[in-house]
Formats: structure tokens, sequence, C-alpha cells
């Protein structure tokens, strides 16, 4: 077991820690359309081909900038300069991380969103996250998209919990992630995870989270509760808050919180194990 017990905070993106989706704010303006016609358009070849939304909206990105932006790997990642974000999520991480440090926990963050990962590594706080698990290209010699490598739905989000949980962070590594597991070696145990997100397409992850003893909690903005009230009313959430991550804030004391609760959990922990050890002895 860690000398020092490892927490994961486990963010959506889009709507959870930025207001609006991150292509409405340089990509779309840029190929000149409007994000409801460019959504409404991802919708429509979606349902006219069969096809998993996030790979339908990955193609039309690549199809609707031909002729109007050139789109490589080092482009997407400059259109995340202009994303915004929440209040106080700029100084977040450090407040929560020394928070952590100060229960004697260890605080990692990670990202789990059907956005885009290269857009999403050239954003202000991209530094912050151990790892960030999104959808993705594949690229040629010229770093220009030529295919999917990655596309993260609402099912397919909740693989990264289970790699977050056994340490398996390389999302190439199959067999370990598949390969049994007892709970005591995984690294990060459920009940010292927390999952933040704010609609439907988190529901899988928010309830695998908490029913193996973790925690979720649902955002949400303009105080426009009605999603977030009905997925604490369905159990599918522990919390809910608003999406303003400045300090004082109610979400900010809500995640402290838990914080230490888990720190008495993992104490109580240790010395069930010591007790294990000593009657094995």
């Amino acid at each position: 077991m860690n000398s020092k017990p490892i927490v994961a905070i486990m963010y959506d993106f889009d709507k959870t820690l930025s207001p609006g989706n991150m292509q409405d704010y340089a990509f779309i303006p840029g190929i000149g359309k409007t994000a409801d016609e460019f959504w409404r358009l991802c919708k429509e070849y979606e349902t006219a081909n069969n096809m998993d939304p996030i790979l339908a909206y990955m193609y039309y990105m690549v199809k609707s900038s031909r002729g109007k932006m050139l789109i490589t790997r080092e482009i997407f990642r400059k259109l995340g300069e202009s994303v915004d974000f929440f209040d106080g999520v700029e100084t977040w991480f450090e407040r929560v991380n020394s928070f952590g440090e100060s229960l004697g926990l260890t605080v990692e963050h990670y990202i789990i969103s059907s956005g885009l990962k290269e857009i999403i590594e050239g954003t202000k706080i991209a530094k912050h996250f151990k790892r960030i698990y999104a959808a993705e290209f594949c690229y040629d010699e010229e770093q220009v998209p030529i295919w999917p490598a990655m596309a993260v739905n609402y099912t397919s989000k909740t693989q990264f919990l289970y790699r977050i949980n056994k340490g398996v962070l390389d999302v190439t590594d199959h067999d370990s992630l598949n390969r049994y597991t007892t709970d005591s070696k995984r690294r990060v145990p459920f009940k010292n995870m927390i999952y933040i997100g704010d609609g439907y397409t988190d529901v899988p992850c928010m309830k695998l989270c908490k029913v193996n003893g973790g925690h979720s909690i649902a955002v949400y903005q303009n105080d426009d509760r009605k999603i977030v009230n009905e997925l604490i009313e369905q159990g599918r959430v522990d919390l809910v808050a608003p999406a303003d991550y400045s300090e004082g804030s109610e979400l900010e004391s809500k995640v402290f919180r838990i914080l230490e609760q888990i720190k008495t959990y993992n104490a109580v922990l240790k010395l069930h194990l010591k007790d294990m050890d000593d009657a094995k002895a």
C-alpha cells in the first residue's frame, strides 16, 4: 500500500471545465460556420450514416475544413489557446493539490472527454493533468489528420476509470487492463476517486464511480439545475454544485469535504491491513 494514498479527480471537459464546446471557440468560426450550424450538420451526418456521434463530428471537422482552414496536430493545439474556462479553473488544481497534501494525500487530475485531445493539450490548464483521455486523430508525415486514432463516447469513457484504478495508463496496454488484479494491489481504489461532469453523457462514469464507493459531482451553469436535479434524484450522483471553481466556492467546499472523508477511510484501512498482517504472523 502506498505510504501516501493517491486520489484521482477525473473531469469531463466541455461544459464541465469550459462553458462551451471546445470547437466553438476558434475552429468553427475559422471555417465560417456558426456553432448551431456545425453541430446540426454533424448530427445529420451521424443519423444519415448510422455513425457513432464522436466519429461523426471528427469526420465533419476534417470535411468542413477543406479549402477553409489547414488543420494539423499543431494547429489543433493552437486552437486550444482560445478556450475559455469557468471562474477559478486556472488556479483550481494547485489549491486542491495543496489541500490534499495537507491531509497526507497525493491528488492527481485526469481528463476523460469526448472532445478532441489535441485541442485540450493546447489549453492553459493541460499541464495539470496526469493523463488526457479524449478523442484523437492519427496523422500522416505532414501531421495532417487522416483517421481517428481514438473515439471516446459516453460508454467507452468507463474503461479509463479502470485504467486509473489499476494504474494501467497506456491506452495500448489491453492485457494488463483485463488481467485480474486484487483490490489491495490497485493503484487508485475506487473509494479514492472523484468524477466531475455536467450531464447525461457522464452518467456511466458517475454511476460506475458511485456504485464502487467513489464520489461523483454534477456541475451546472446559469442556474439551470434541471439535469443535475434529475441525476441526484435518480441516485446517479452524490452531489451537485454550480460550475464555479473559485476559492471558497460551493464546489471547492464539497471536494474538500470528500478529500477529508478519503483521508479518514484510508487511515482506517491502514489499521485494518495492519491487524490482518498481525493475525497472519
